[in-house]
């Protein structure tokens, strides 16, 4: 008998685990209440130290899991039940509609293109709008998008409808209706990650108030490809390029005033990364980043740290306010701790560096399976320290940022952990017979070829519409093109 684990939570630590699981033999139910896995991950455009492109890494990753037979994804799908008993959990589900079916959607967009109804995504309601049918982001998995409800003519006024008439697989499906359902497993692994902080109560730095004030997270998607800009960064006043940027590290973190003391570990090194690639993006653009003191304690990055000062300014000090002037660019005013002196300052943009914070619903989940919390939201393993995952209920680990902020490598390395445990509460294990793989052997292959430009890591060193050109002379080759 195949045993099986309840994995909460499908971006990067959720899906390693939920890998490393099934690829020991153990049955995984991947649960997450967005409607695709991949996290906070697959919105960044570089990850650090290395400025890679993060969906390029995440893309080939997210397809493992949904093509392993052993992993069963549920998303759109909230945990509101569990029951202990001795041969593990019963979770109830609770999944919400997608309203489009996800074995008949072939993933053409024609739905999208002819919605009339336009929405914001979270940290992109400055720039850019997309349509109520969507996907949360392009490479998003299922490949099938969803429809924002409240925003639906046809959900709420009985109007409309135009992605039912112009979808000819019929795949748009208004009667979807929540369903709950039970799932029995031998463990379960809390990997609910952590959100950005919001730093509306911060109104020193006039988030929310000014235009040109935006979060890292809101120029991440600017940045990215993928993004509300297609990887342009604009003013939101005006979608003028910035030539003047300031980031300001700390925002909402090793901050007493907001209840959060504790430092957010990753906050200086996507600052630096952030501030490299406006520069990537505007070589004359005058980047300034405004610090308490550097914290750079993964691999390889005090190195990166070190780099960056030939091209980016750092000053040691903590903006007091942030003021705007009549042409919506913004005045900064600060101490200079290595100097004393206070100092005025004028720039286009400021992008506040904010903490990671407990995702909404830690306490509901730490409620129903009995899992401590600290004084900041996160759950709390116990004081062993050859425990790292462990927590105060049998059989429910924790890993990643839901234990509090950690970044990419340190969340992946953290999930292997899960399969020694897996193995502990599921017993005897049998691999399952992965069959063969589908086609048939005398079927010709149909190769789509997608070249990347990567921003500028690989259109700056390669002719990339070249390549893409090249490769539709190859045998196979039905379809190639080149994409930002």
């Amino acid at each position: 008998m195949n045993k099986s684990a309840a994995v909460i939570g499908a971006g990067i630590s959720g899906m390693q685990a939920a890998l490393s699981l099934a690829n020991r033999g153990i049955r995984v139910h991947l649960i997450e209440k967005t409607s695709s896995i991949g996290g906070i991950m697959a919105r960044l455009d570089k990850t650090m130290p290395t400025l890679d492109c993060s969906i390029c890494i995440l893309s080939p990753f997210m397809l493992s899991v949904a093509r392993n037979p052993l992993i069963e994804i549920h998303t759109l799908t909230d945990v509101v039940g569990a029951r202990k008993h001795a041969k593990g959990y019963t979770l109830t589900l609770n999944k919400r509609p997608r309203y489009v079916d996800l074995d008949k959607c072939t993933g053409c967009r024609e739905c999208m293109a002819k919605c009339p109804v336009k929405i914001s995504l979270p940290n992109e309601e400055k720039f850019g709008t997309v349509k109520a049918i969507h996907f949360d982001f392009d490479q998003a998995i299922p490949a099938v998008p969803h429809i924002e409800a409240v925003r639906c003519l046809m959900l709420t006024k009985g109007k409309c409808g135009n992605c039912a008439k112009f979808c000819d697989k019929g795949a748009v499906d208004f009667e979807q209706q929540p369903e709950e359902v039970a799932i029995d497993v031998s463990s379960v692994v809390l990997a609910t990650g952590a959100r950005p902080y919001d730093p509306t109560d911060r109104p020193e730095y006039g988030y929310g108030k000014y235009k040109n004030v935006i979060t890292a997270m809101e120029l991440e998607r600017l940045l990215s490809a993928s993004g509300p800009t297609e990887g342009e960064v604009v003013r939101a006043s005006d979608k003028k390029h910035p030539r003047r940027v300031a980031f300001v590290n700390c925002v909402g973190s090793r901050d007493h005033r907001v209840g959060r003391g504790y430092c957010s570990k990753v906050c200086c090194m996507y600052g630096i990364k952030e501030a490299l690639l406006v520069r990537d993006h505007d070589e004359d653009a005058e980047v300034t980043i405004f610090y308490i003191d550097i914290r750079a304690s993964g691999k390889g990055y005090e190195e990166f740290f070190q780099n960056a000062k030939e091209r980016i300014r750092f000053v040691r000090a903590r903006p007091g306010e942030i003021h705007e002037l009549e042409n919506d660019d913004l005045l900064v005013r600060y101490e200079d701790t290595e100097t004393q002196e206070v100092r005025e300052e004028t720039f286009d943009m400021v992008v506040l560096n904010t903490a990671l914070v407990p995702t909404e619903d830690t306490h509901e989940l730490s409620r129903l399976f009995g899992v401590s919390i600290n004084e900041y939201g996160f759950f709390t393993p116990p004081a062993d320290i050859s425990k790292p995952i462990d927590t105060d209920a049998d059989g429910v680990y924790v890993i990643g940022a839901c234990q509090g902020p950690n970044d990419i490598t340190d969340c992946v390395s953290q999930s292997i952990g899960p399969v020694a445990k897996g193995y502990e509460m599921a017993g005897d294990i049998k691999l399952p017979d992965r069959g063969e793989l589908p086609g048939a052997p005398d079927e010709s292959p149909r190769v789509g070829v997608f070249v990347c430009h990567c921003g500028k890591n690989i259109g700056r060193y390669v002719d990339v519409p070249s390549v893409a050109e090249y490769a539709r002379s190859l045998p196979g080759v039905v379809y190639a093109e080149d994409s930002m």
